[in-house]
């Protein structure tokens, strides 16, 4: 039985989860989820009090794939998802970051290097501690558009903001699931992500904090 992986996102830059080029993925950050969730479980993003979100859907996405990192860098479907920090603001957030070269893991110029653009150790610690990337091509990303869930809905699956991430079974969330299919279409944009005009910042796992554009 499928499961439903739901959590609150506390920042929203485009890069974990990226919804760009026709795929969502997840391939950085929440570790312990990528570590468990499978093909056919879903992973939803709700928005918190930094977002002036709380209650509401920043993305959902149903798992169709589950890849190595290194998968992930080789193949040329996810070309489009290696940043370039001159690039575009989509392809700035990219997060297709990681491969490995004689065991050592190797870390793009990217969202989760140091500012001067060299690797940040304390990031690649905590997203290949799971060499796994999410493939989402059934999903729903709202951003700024983040769409109000039903309380009556959030609360009878008992669902409530907290820290980590909170695991349902499909039949406990299909109320939210069914809210998302019936209501809005799939596989596009429905608004930028919240800190997309902050797209060149660097965050930093150290200290959990977020540094000026470099």
């Amino acid at each position: 039985m499928p499961n439903v992986y739901m959590y609150v996102v506390d920042r929203d830059f485009g890069f974990a989860p990226n919804p760009f080029h026709n795929m969502c993925t997840l391939a950085t950050c929440k570790p312990d989820i990528r570590r468990v969730a499978n093909v056919g479980d879903w992973v939803i993003g709700m928005g918190g009090t930094r977002l002036n979100a709380t209650g509401k859907c920043i993305f959902a996405m149903e798992i169709s794939k589950s890849i190595t990192l290194d998968e992930y860098w080789t193949n040329p479907l996810y070309r489009d998802k290696k940043p370039i920090r001159n690039g575009s603001k989509k392809i700035i957030v990219g997060d297709n970051i990681y491969h490995q070269n004689n065991g050592i893991w190797q870390q793009l110029n990217s969202h989760h290097s140091y500012p001067d653009g060299s690797p940040n150790p304390h990031n690649i610690a905590n997203d290949t501690k799971t060499n796994r990337v999410l493939v989402s091509n059934h999903f729903y990303y709202f951003g700024v558009a983040a769409v109000t869930i039903p309380a009556d809905t959030l609360e009878g699956i008992g669902y409530r903001n907290s820290r980590g991430h909170r695991k349902f079974s499909l039949s406990q969330a299909k109320p939210i699931i069914t809210f998302l299919l019936d209501n809005f279409h799939h596989n596009i944009l429905h608004g930028d992500p919240f800190d997309f005009e902050a797209a060149k910042s660097r965050y930093s796992a150290e200290n959990n904090k977020v540094t000026a554009h470099a």
